[in-house]
């Protein structure tokens, strides 16, 4: 039975830090989505893609998961390239673009100062991604973009981190809640810093995906 599950409210209060800087940024960037980042994608999904958090000009500004910045630029190509989306991406909420047994979520829903949350932000958003997971009836892998979205999945499932130390195109063997397995892949962030130095490239981002698609 798939469990019900609910976003984020638009004014969240659990995380004071983060409240505050959502105001700020409505008196500074007026016409932006500020305000938690729902989910991408259909939560019959087999594959869950996690991220980190809302990038400020990013998905705080767009509304939606990795839109709007070029960490979105390189995911949703690779999500195109191997049919895990269809349409045009066009780094608008409304371009039309379809996640096809996919879904995009973030460890954190609000954007944080600097690109990063506190350990306690982090902790209390967790059970977002709890009920997420317990809403997906048919999800069998997970690919973790970055060590932060890789330990709040671990923290979420109970398991122990040092048994599963991220790497990146790493593969964990997982379970549910419910004890039906569950595959965790490692990746690092698809984001500019990490793809202008070389840590990542676009050719290494698709091996890791492809493979989380296979084990889907």
């Amino acid at each position: 039975m798939t469990v019900p599950y609910a976003d984020p409210p638009t004014d969240c209060p659990l995380c004071p830090r983060l409240a505050a800087y959502r105001a700020e940024n409505r008196a500074a960037f007026p016409a932006f989505h500020n305000a938690p980042v729902a989910s991408f994608g259909p939560l019959s999904a087999r594959l869950l893609i996690l991220g980190l958090a809302p990038g400020l000009k990013g998905a705080n500004a767009t509304g939606r998961p990795f839109t709007g910045d070029y960490a979105g630029d390189l995911l949703y190509e690779t999500l195109l390239a191997l049919g895990l989306a269809e349409g045009l991406y066009d780094k608008r909420r409304d371009d039309g673009l379809a996640l096809a047994d996919c879904r995009i979520a973030n460890a954190v829903r609000c954007v944080p100062p600097q690109n990063k949350p506190t350990p306690k932000e982090i902790a209390t958003c967790r059970p977002f991604l709890e009920a997420e997971i317990a809403a997906m009836p048919n999800l069998t892998a997970v690919l973790a973009l970055g060590r932060i979205a890789h330990e709040s999945l671990l923290r979420t499932l109970g398991a122990r981190l040092a048994a599963h130390p991220f790497a990146h195109g790493a593969r964990h063997a997982l379970a549910r809640p419910d004890g039906a397995p569950l595959a965790l892949f490692d990746s690092y962030h698809c984001s500019r810093y990490n793809t202008n130095t070389g840590r990542l490239t676009a050719e290494m981002f698709r091996t890791v995906v492809d493979a989380a698609t296979r084990a889907a």
